[in-house]
């Protein structure tokens, strides 16, 4: 597919997981793609700037490096972000804040900062990565599902206030991703190979999502030919969310 040929798009946090995935994939069907991350090490045709979500000034610098670089904005993936282990009294204050931070206010630095540009495309797209844990409750997950339920809040108030300035807004919903965040969970278990297979046991398909199923859904939602589709939120969990499937009897 050749649909992105012409336009220029930025991916925070895509030097690896989701991000890589979806930068890659977007300039495989013909974007021309800036990488945003803390270590911008990606590879050709991809183009990595430093950038950090938590910090206004290097959130503008950035954007108007890669905006310049461009010769302007298209598409926007904010995919930046981490996770939290725990109930909801885990986590201290700081850590709180931190998570949030990252995760929710992120967007909207980055966001405000390249509205100037997408306000003068033709085809101006933004794709939020947000979370099953946003409409799902899940064990062990309060600080990180209550920061993807504020992303997912906003992506509908951001497409409800840019959509007649012809701006789509839009979100994933992944569940459990086999990224590298993922992975490190695992490796420091106590049973990786056990808490693993509780993992993919959770999710209907019996698996993992991987990075690029999710990849192909923000380029869907990124796409000109979705132009229809605003305020829509894109589970990609292997029916997590909406299937009730007897157990599986041994």
């Amino acid at each position: 597919m050749t649909d992105f040929t012409g336009l220029r798009a930025v991916v925070t946090g895509g030097a690896s997981g989701i991000g890589l995935a979806a930068a890659q994939l977007l300039a495989a069907r013909g974007a021309q793609v800036v990488v945003f991350d803390l270590k911008p090490d990606v590879e050709p045709p991809l183009t990595g700037i430093a950038a950090d979500v938590t910090d206004d000034a290097s959130v503008r610098d950035a954007v108007a490096a890669a905006a310049l670089q461009l010769g302007g904005i298209d598409v926007l993936v904010n995919n930046a972000g981490i996770g939290a282990q725990g109930d909801v009294a885990a986590n201290d204050d700081e850590e709180w804040h931190r998570v949030l931070d990252v995760n929710v206010v992120g967007i909207a630095r980055v966001t405000r900062a390249a509205l100037p540009y997408l306000r003068k495309s033709g085809a101006a797209a933004i794709v939020n990565t947000c979370s099953i844990a946003a409409t799902a409750g899940l064990p062990n997950r309060a600080l990180y599902s209550a920061s993807k339920g504020a992303v997912l809040a906003l992506t509908m108030a951001m497409a409800a206030d840019h959509v007649r300035e012809g701006i789509r807004v839009n979100c994933v919903n992944p569940g459990t991703a086999d990224t590298p965040w993922v992975g490190r969970l695992l490796d420091v278990a106590a049973d990786p190979v056990a808490e693993r297979a509780a993992l993919e046991a959770r999710q209907p398909m019996g698996r993992l999502v991987t990075a690029d199923e999710v990849a192909n859904a923000i380029a869907y939602l990124a796409s000109p030919l979705s132009g229809s589709t605003t305020a829509t939120a894109l589970a990609v969990d292997g029916g997590m969310q909406n299937l009730r499937l007897p157990a599986v009897r041994r």
